[in-house]
């Protein structure tokens, strides 16, 4: 039987949450699982054969891993999830109900940013008021992350080339070819995705951040200098030392 709607996780090292990130794949509703790996060197595949429909190796790189997954895939809707994202539960028949309208095409869900367990209280509040951020951005530009589960028609993905194999943004790119091939929307359902990165840098500075190469990238930034960029992290300032005391006879 075809399933109406394959989920595709790309995934790099991530035994300590494949697991957790399929399970809310069989919570969502009915589906397709299907596991794409990049070259990991823990038991990610090993725990990702016992639980998803099809695991798969492809060449490392986010966007590669996600076109190889939806080459295979069987459903009518492909839905892409990162590792260390969860859908929440009756996610499978929001992304279908959402389509019964012919004009949608595809579109992501609103996103909840998890605290790690130590973290403090500014960084849960931050991290929250991010969250809404994201989804407010979304709402008003239709511009989608990987961190909201992007999901379109297979055939719509196809025609617009699916994922541009680049080092970064495909994303953002994709979520442009979509936009501009029909109509997408913006779910009320909020996955759940790790905080890390922001509690790794900062949340006001990762979103600083993340804005400026989205702004860079749409100005003209190639993908391989976002990817650059990325990879050195934010500015970290330093306060700067106050110069050492002068004689008052200047001597």
């Amino acid at each position: 039987m075809t399933p109406d709607i394959s989920i595709v996780i790309p995934a790099l090292d991530e035994e300590a949450s494949i697991a957790r990130a399929i399970r809310s794949c069989r919570e969502a509703g009915p589906c397709e699982v299907v596991v794409v790996d990049g070259g990991s060197r823990d038991r990610t595949v090993e725990i990702a054969r016992a639980r998803a429909d099809a695991v798969i190796i492809a060449p490392r790189g986010r966007a590669s891993q996600m076109n190889a997954g939806a080459a295979v895939a069987r459903g009518g809707v492909l839905l892409f999830l990162h590792a260390d994202t969860l859908l929440p539960g009756g996610s499978v028949p929001a992304v279908l109900g959402a389509l019964r309208d012919p004009a949608v095409i595809g579109g992501a869900f609103r996103v909840r940013l998890v605290a790690s367990a130590g973290a403090g209280r500014y960084v849960r509040a931050a991290l929250g008021v991010t969250g809404r951020m994201i989804g407010a951005r979304a709402c008003v530009a239709r511009a989608f992350t990987g961190d909201q589960a992007i999901f379109a028609r297979a055939e719509a993905f196809r025609a617009v080339g699916g994922y541009p194999e680049i080092p970064l943004m495909e994303d953002v790119e994709l979520s442009r070819r979509i936009r501009r091939a029909g109509k997408t929307v913006l779910l009320p359902l909020r996955v759940e995705t790790s905080g890390r990165r922001w509690e790794a840098w900062g949340p006001l500075r990762t979103v600083l951040f993340m804005w400026r190469l989205r702004i860079g990238y749409l100005l003209g930034m190639t993908p391989a200098q976002c990817a650059q960029a990325y990879g050195r992290g934010p500015v970290r300032f330093k306060r700067r030392k106050a110069p050492p005391p002068t004689s008052p006879a200047g001597g």
